[in-house]
C-alpha cells in the first residue's frame, strides 16, 4: 500500500470515529440535530491551520469541515445551518 493510498485509509476512520461519536450524542438534542461546536470541542479538533512559521490565526474547525463534507458526500451525515450556529446528524435516523 503507498502512502496515499495509507493516508487516505486513516482520514476514513476519522470519518467513521467522528460519525460513530455523532450517533451516540445524538439522542440528547432534539430532533437529533448535535451543535457542530459542541463536538469539536468535545473531541479536541480544534487545530492551527499553518505553520509555525506563518502567523496563525487561532484554532480553527478546518479538519472537523473535511471529515464532515467527506461523510456528507457518502450521505452519512446531514448539515443545517441556523442563524451562526451550525448543526449535524448522522444520515441515517
Amino acid at each position: 500500500m503507498d502512502h496515499k493510498a495509507r493516508l487516505h485509509q486513516h482520514i476514513r476512520g476519522c470519518c467513521d470515529e467522528l460519525l460513530a461519536y455523532i450517533k451516540e450524542v445524538e439522542p440528547l438534542h432534539d430532533d437529533r440535530w448535535v451543535p457542530t461546536a459542541g463536538l469539536r470541542t468535545a473531541l479536541d479538533i480544534n487545530f492551527v491551520a499553518v505553520p509555525k512559521a506563518n502567523t496563525p490565526r487561532g484554532e480553527k474547525g478546518w479538519f472537523f469541515a473535511t471529515l464532515s463534507r467527506m461523510l456528507e458526500d457518502q450521505g452519512r451525515l446531514e448539515y443545517e445551518r441556523r442563524g451562526s450556529r451550525s448543526y449535524c446528524r448522522s444520515g441515517v435516523p
